[in-house]
C-alpha cells in the first residue's frame, strides 16, 4: 500500500515469541526484537555497543504459528514490516503512543547460526500446519515430473563445470 513505512530491523528476541489466539481463533504472536548499533571507538581501539532500540512486532494466521515455532530467545533475526502507530490510554489515564512492526517477512540471520529450512504444509486456510520435508508434485507445478522432490539435499546433483 502506498505510503506506508517499510523497514528492516536485525537484531535478537528478547523472549520466545508470544502465541496467543483471538475470540475468533486468529493466530497472533507477538515478540521483542532489540536491535544494538556497534561502533569501534579508535581511541580506545575497541568496539562498543550503541543504545538498543526495542520494537515490538507481531505476526499473524499461520505465519504466526511458524514464526511461534521455530524462533526462540536470543535468536537473530533480519524482519522486514511496516511500521504501526496506535494510541491508547494508560491505566493512570494518561494518553501513550506506541510504534510496532507488524511483520512480513522474518527468519534466522545466517551470520552467526546455520538453519535448516522445511516446507510447512498446510491444511486449509487460516489452518493449524505441520512441518512438511516432502513435496507433493501437485503443489510443485513447475517440478519435472518424475523429477527428485529435494535437489539441494542431494550430495554431487551438479558437477563443478561451468554452465557457460
Amino acid at each position: 500500500m502506498a505510503g506506508e513505512t517499510v523497514i528492516t530491523v536485525v537484531g535478537n528476541l528478547t523472549a520466545d515469541p508470544e502465541l496467543r489466539y483471538t475470540q475468533n481463533g486468529l493466530p497472533v504472536a507477538n515478540f521483542t526484537i532489540a536491535s544494538t548499533p556497534r561502533n569501534f571507538d579508535r581511541a580506545a581501539n575497541e568496539w562498543k555497543d550503541g543504545e538498543a532500540l526495542f520494537l515490538r512486532a507481531s505476526v499473524w494466521r499461520e505465519f504466526a504459528e511458524h514464526v511461534a515455532g521455530t524462533l526462540t530467545k536470543g535468536m537473530r533475526v533480519i524482519a522486514q514490516g511496516r511500521l504501526r502507530q496506535r494510541s491508547y490510554q494508560d491505566r493512570e489515564g494518561n494518553q501513550r503512543t506506541a510504534i510496532e512492526l507488524e511483520v512480513d517477512e522474518i527468519g534466522p540471520s545466517l551470520r552467526y547460526a546455520t538453519a535448516q529450512v522445511t516446507r510447512a504444509a498446510s491444511n486449509g486456510r487460516g489452518g493449524q500446519s505441520t512441518p512438511s520435508t516432502t513435496q507433493v508434485a501437485s503443489e510443485e507445478p513447475w517440478q519435472t515430473p518424475g523429477a527428485q522432490t529435494d535437489a539441494w539435499s542431494t550430495a554431487g546433483g551438479f558437477g563443478d563445470d561451468t554452465p557457460f
